[in-house]
């Protein structure tokens, strides 16, 4: 009987790797570093060394493996290929075959990191007990995950879900790292959130608490918001248009039953929501005005969580 799953979220710096029973439960998780030199040609192999190691060590047998996900940081093909994945060094590859030839009798399913976080969030996270969802990933960008009827969608080209390169500015004369001009992460992500505060304080403005500040961020941003600075008030309420009209547009096509929204601006907590919520619901198509807005839950686990998941459809 199969009951035991592995979840192998591949970053530039470390794998995140869980080991849960097929219920969800997880029953261990470590990292290991993520070998880059030579284009990344040891990163499964020190991954199914970890892997074999620790089924060793709990007295598990293949037979009890249900499979293994792996979450990449970038686009993935259906069959589990990557034609470029920039932080690891690879080129044209085929996960799943590497993988089969390393760990024999295991089946191996792959996608990129913010679907499958985006599952894992459906499946026991902010998202549980729905089956079609938006995650939107706040950090240093802004990520995305799209889950209709259970299942992630990819798109063609793996690029299912880059909601943080939709247009929302097209006078914008900065240019995105994308190479393209006025992407929404420009605007809505830490790193632009921050942009739209230092831009606002270089101009004329009445005394606010951020003038104070020894380093401009997200968290003093929304702390300032939060004691009714109006400074404050004024980016928070930019970033909340642009981000909650462009996810009433999402809506559209989508149709989600909640919107998952995780990254390190998530940590403002309920007050997040709540803006984002309103401005929703001003421009909202009428059939999806309730459509809910919550905060992720499983923080950096999510990816491990949602490559269990990939294996377990």
């Amino acid at each position: 009987m199969k009951k035991y799953g592995f979840g192998v979220d591949i970053g530039g710096t470390t794998c995140k790797i869980g080991l849960f029973e097929t219920t969800g439960q997880l029953v261990e998780k470590w990292e290991i570093p993520t070998n880059t030199c030579e284009e990344g040609k040891n990163i499964l192999p020190d991954i199914a060394a970890s892997l074999h190691s620790k089924m060793e060590e709990r007295k598990i047998g293949r037979e009890e493996i249900v499979g293994i996900g792996i979450g990449l940081p970038g686009p993935v093909q259906p069959d589990g290929s990557v034609s470029l994945c920039v932080n690891l060094g690879w080129k044209n590859m085929n996960i799943p075959n590497e993988m089969k030839a390393l760990l024999p009798e295991i089946p191996v399913k792959v996608g990129n990191d913010a679907n499958v976080a985006a599952l894992g969030e459906m499946w026991q996270g902010g998202g549980k007990g729905c089956k079609s969802l938006v995650m939107v990933t706040l950090g240093t960008g802004v990520g995305g995950g799209i889950i209709i009827d259970e299942k992630i969608v990819a798109g063609t080209h793996g690029a299912g879900g880059e909601i943080g390169h939709i247009t929302v500015n097209p006078h914008e004369s900065i240019s995105c790292n994308c190479g393209r001009k006025g992407c929404l992460e420009q605007y809505c992500s830490a790193t632009g959130i921050v942009r739209l505060t230092k831009e606002r304080l270089a101009k004329e403005h009445e005394t606010s608490l951020l003038d104070s500040a020894e380093k401009i961020s997200t968290k003093v941003v929304f702390d300032a918001y939060k004691e009714g600075d109006k400074l404050a008030g004024e980016i928070v309420d930019k970033f909340a248009q642009i981000l909650g009209r462009t996810l009433s547009n999402i809506a559209c096509v989508t149709d989600p039953e909640v919107f998952v929204i995780g990254g390190g601006v998530s940590k403002a907590g309920e007050v997040l929501t709540q803006v984002l919520e309103k401005e929703f619901q001003e421009v909202a198509f009428p059939s999806c005005m309730d459509t809910r807005f919550a905060l992720a839950s499983l923080g950096n686990d999510a990816g491990i969580y949602g490559c269990v998941r990939l294996v377990l459809e």
